[in-house]
């Protein structure tokens, strides 16, 4: 067993290599669909067993017949040889050549003192003059030359007899198998029906593949798409139902969420006014300062908190116009005293969660707001992508924190912090809302030396 464990991996070592550049060749140059190669494997074997079949069983059969073919009108030819020599008194040869073409289908012509014409060059493939070559050569033994490119009908062959030329001409049909291409026109039209049935099913059978991708895709957007069915084969209608089954109980575990915060949120800011009236009839002690900045904390986080796990994720779909958004950020920007350009390339109008996707955008608006003196915008919509690039000038975000500040509560303290009120949920939200399009926000170093956050999701 160690021996042959030891040639194994020797075996390995030295084929692998040489097998790696051609796999990777194979994977960039091989199509990724699903469909694609699920016809290139019903395409792929077909035309291999055809060209095989092509290759071997007509080139034999084309051989033979045309063998055969060529032998029969070679032997009619060294009959009639045979005749002119054993009957010279026919001087005209007028009887010979009548026999010639009412029994044998030759066409003769007998030239004295004739000489043969310069050897003609043989076509690249041409199996009638091989084999016609031959039998003359074993039957007739005398010196010939032959035309079987000239009239596609005719094939013309001279033969020195002596002082004369015998001229011949005979149909290619009666040497050569001219009915093969039947064959070939049957074999390829099957095979075109053959993989016209096979698109046609396999279409038939991707369909519901890509109708269940569409689904979880639009189900990962958030968006609600409740005319999906289980549909193809039963392997597919098992994924389609696991599907299904699976957004139910997620759509179940979400209602379930959303009551239980909404209990919570009333219970809790009951106990939160019950302080504050208990503060105010308290109230401006000095002793009781603290107190009543521990209650306004405590509203801000379970506000931001309600926010974040809510996640807006009960609004629909709909239209907004960036300009118009991008507009809105500007002036308010503005009134600072602090200037926000922006730029948008393609169209102007998105299919987003409109109250999600201008908060989204508001909370890192507010975030440069706070900390930059100046902030550009760039919206680029192409056919795939929306993307929001926002630099500023502000002190920005370590890189090694740039992940840990989108975790919910996460507080830094040594550089900007999104929300004034200290919870660390404002970018938290953010990602939250991008991801619930489909996208994501990143951070980065912004050419400004601030911060630069860039929003992509799918337009």
């Amino acid at each position: 067993m160690a021996l042959f464990e030891t040639l194994r991996q020797n075996v390995a070592a030295v084929t692998l290599p040489g097998w790696r550049p051609l796999t990777r060749w194979l994977r960039r140059r091989l199509p990724t669909g699903l469909y694609t190669r699920s016809l290139l494997i019903v395409i792929l074997p077909m035309l291999l067993l055809q060209t095989v079949v092509a290759a071997v069983f007509m080139e034999r059969h084309w051989r033979i017949v045309t063998e055969r073919l060529s032998e029969g009108t070679v032997r009619d030819i060294a009959g009639i040889i045979e005749v002119i020599r054993a009957y010279p008194q026919d001087a005209n040869y007028e009887n010979i050549t009548r026999i010639a073409d009412q029994a044998l289908s030759l066409t003769i012509a007998v030239e004295e003192h004739g000489q043969l014409p310069p050897p003609r060059p043989r076509p690249f493939f041409s199996i009638l003059d091989d084999i016609l070559s031959d039998q003359i050569t074993q039957q007739i033994r005398m010196p010939f030359w032959l035309d079987t490119v000239g009239d596609s009908r005719l094939v013309e062959i001279r033969i020195k007899l002596d002082e004369r030329v015998l001229r011949v001409f005979v149909r290619r049909g009666s040497t050569y198998a001219s009915n093969t291409h039947i064959f070939l026109v049957w074999m390829v039209g099957t095979a075109f029906v053959l993989v016209l049935i096979s698109i046609l099913f396999l279409r038939g059978q991707i369909r519901p593949i890509l109708s269940l991708a569409n689904a979880a895709e639009s189900f990962g957007k958030g968006q609600k798409n409740e005319s999906f069915s289980p549909k193809g084969a039963d392997e597919i209608r098992r994924a389609g139902l696991a599907f299904i089954l699976m957004r139910e109980r997620i759509e179940r575990q979400l209602e379930q969420r959303t009551a239980m915060l909404a209990g919570i949120s009333h219970d809790l800011r009951t106990i939160l006014t019950r302080f504050k009236l208990q503060l105010a009839l308290a109230g401006e002690k000095p002793e009781l300062s603290g107190m009543t900045e521990d209650v306004n904390d405590m509203q801000s986080m379970l506000e931001g908190y309600l926010a974040f796990a809510k996640g807006e994720a009960e609004e629909d779909f709909g239209t907004l116009h960036l300009r118009e958004l991008l507009e809105r950020f500007r002036i308010d920007f503005e009134l600072r005293g602090r200037p926000l350009t922006f730029e948008i390339e393609g169209e102007d109008e998105i299919a987003v969660r409109p109250n999600a996707f201008t908060r989204l955008v508001g909370n890192l608006v507010s975030n440069s707001e706070r900390y930059a003196k100046t902030l550009h915008i760039n919206a680029r919509h192409s056919a795939k992508w929306l993307t929001l690039t926002l630099d500023d000038d502000g002190p920005g975000i370590p890189a090694e924190s740039r992940e840990e500040v989108f975790k919910p509560f996460y507080r830094l303290d040594e550089a900007r912090n999104l929300d004034s009120s200290g919870t660390g949920l404002g970018l938290a939200i953010a990602r939250d809302i991008a991801r619930a399009h489909g996208g994501n926000v990143t951070l980065g170093e912004s050419p400004s030396g601030g911060l630069r956050a860039v929003v992509r999701i799918p337009a």
